[in-house]
């Protein structure tokens, strides 16, 4: 039978976060805060990247990427779920629910290989120092980054065929305030079990593998400043990987505990807590981390804004 004939529903209901109204209002004053604080602090990364020359180097080069990626994560989500704490109408249809699920994993496996190119720059810049600049070449830079988003584009792209192919013929309340994939299974009127097996191996390997390997570039980098004899110089080193390695243990740790588990009707309330952690709160705390730990960051900023006050008088 045809996909046309077998589904029926041509809109889903995002049933969102909480049905109380008075927590609505503080959950939507709490969340558009944080929105607001993403756009402004990812955005201010991306034009001082840009403008400042002595930020032209490939490690603020994926970092403007990645505060470029984060701008559209939640962009993808959160205004839609800010409009359903305020109004009654949480419809949306069929082909925006599959577009937003796509959207949605291509920028998230995007960013867990970002943050795969980020520990390799980090790796080469202190346990190669010498070889830097030929390593990380300009061309390096750009194939690194446009590999990370051609293969989360590819990875996104299974599981929005695949979910996009099945049936739904009854039920269409999601419970979860954005369209994703494992809620989503859970209304189909049909076994979806390989779904669910596929979801856990794609992404289980796009995550872990990516994951694995910044671990084995941490390994490689604490095993080298082990080898430095100066505190000072061991000190600087490190700081240079914190910020990088606060930003993977939220991401990661939020991603596993969402998508390398079986959906159950617990689990998926879970998940919708977990999904405010890396759709709302990581996105709009990781300008905050790199740029109050990072000097070059903040003099960026600092030139930026002075320069655009001078030039207002």
């Amino acid at each position: 039978m045809e996909k046309s004939n077998q589904t029926s529903v041509t809109e889903f209901i995002l049933l969102g976060i909480t049905n109380i109204p008075r927590l609505k209002i503080w959950l939507f004053l709490a969340f558009f805060f944080f929105y607001l604080f993403n756009l402004i602090g990812n955005l201010s990364i991306v034009v001082v990247v840009i403008y400042d020359r002595s930020l032209h180097t490939p490690m603020y080069f994926l970092l403007g990427n990645l505060s470029f990626l984060d701008f559209f994560y939640s962009t993808t989500t959160v205004p839609k779920m800010l409009a359903g704490l305020v109004m009654e109408d949480k419809k949306i249809s069929f082909q925006s629910c599959i577009a937003q699920l796509h959207v949605f994993h291509f920028l998230g496996g995007t960013e867990a290989l970002l943050l795969m190119s980020m520990s390799y720059d980090r790796y080469v810049a202190i346990c190669n120092p010498l070889r830097y600049h030929i390593l990380m070449a300009k061309t390096a830079c750009i194939q690194l980054a446009s590999s990370s988003w051609f293969t989360g584009f590819i990875y996104s792209l299974s599981h929005t065929i695949l979910t996009s192919r099945l049936p739904f013929c009854k039920f269409n309340k999601v419970s979860h305030f954005y369209c994703d994939i494992k809620p989503l299974l859970k209304l189909a009127c049909t076994d979806t079990h390989l779904n669910e097996s596929l979801v856990s191996i794609v992404t289980g390997f796009v995550a872990l593998s990516s994951f694995l390997l910044i671990v084995i570039s941490y390994i490689f980098i604490g095993t080298h400043l082990l080898k430095i004899t100066s505190s000072q110089g061991r000190r600087k080193a490190f700081s240079t990987c914190t910020s990088h390695l606060t930003v993977v243990l939220l991401y990661h740790g939020t991603a596993f505990c969402t998508y390398l588990r079986t959906a159950t009707k617990d689990s998926l309330e879970q998940d919708r807590l977990t999904a405010i952690l890396f759709t709302v709160i990581t996105p709009a705390l990781n300008p905050l981390i790199y740029a109050l730990r990072n000097k070059d960051v903040k003099k960026g900023l600092k030139k930026l804004f002075l320069g655009i006050t001078f030039s207002n008088k």
